[in-house]
């Protein structure tokens, strides 16, 4: 077991434990959304996750400040996270509503989100995400996840990698072209 310092408290963290944390920092590099967005898993443990952002153009809206949008899917993947963790590894959970207040408009810099599991029961998580840049909250946010019941993902087969690994070499280029088009 390897600990884990948080806010001063060591945590323990189980070999399954590290595993789905190297798993899920994988998959947030690699799906579209954290690819485009640029969203980066700083820490996670049983029930919280902390996601970070650094701001760049594209995230920007026609005020030039970061679009809702943007804060609103970090919140949503830091408290998805958070829930994840807090279940058996490979159950599936899914956003089922969210409360979220923009507090103050972020022009620059970094954002990071962190992400408590309040409540967890059966079929639901409540979730609470405070929204932060360098020196202010600038959103708070109130989840509730759906917890699969006792859905796992599904393993991936040769098939399967191959058939994912053309899809995602689809989306790369799309996101490329994207990229390029926004400089």
């Amino acid at each position: 077991m390897r600990r884990q310092r948080t806010r001063g408290v060591q945590k323990i963290l189980t070999r399954e434990q590290k595993v789905a944390k190297k798993e899920l920092a994988r998959r947030v590099r690699e799906t579209t959304a954290g690819r485009f967005f640029g969203f980066v898993l700083e820490s996670i443990e049983p029930g919280s996750a902390v996601m970070k952002l650094r701001v760049r153009p594209h995230h920007l809206q026609v005020y030039e400040v970061v679009h809702g949008g943007v804060i609103a899917a970090l919140a949503d993947t830091a408290g998805g996270l958070a829930t994840y963790m807090s279940t058996p590894r490979g159950t599936r959970v899914a956003t089922v509503e969210m409360k979220i207040n923009f507090l103050e408009a972020v022009e620059k810099g970094t954002v990071r989100a962190t992400a408590h599991v309040l409540r967890r029961g059966r079929n639901l998580a409540v979730v609470d995400c405070d929204v932060r840049d360098a020196k202010r909250l600038v959103a708070k946010a109130l989840m509730t996840f759906a917890i699969g019941s006792g859905q796992r993902l599904p393993e991936q087969t040769r098939e399967n990698k191959s058939r994912s690994a053309a899809h995602a070499g689809k989306k790369n280029a799309a996101i490329e072209k994207i990229d390029k088009s926004r400089l």
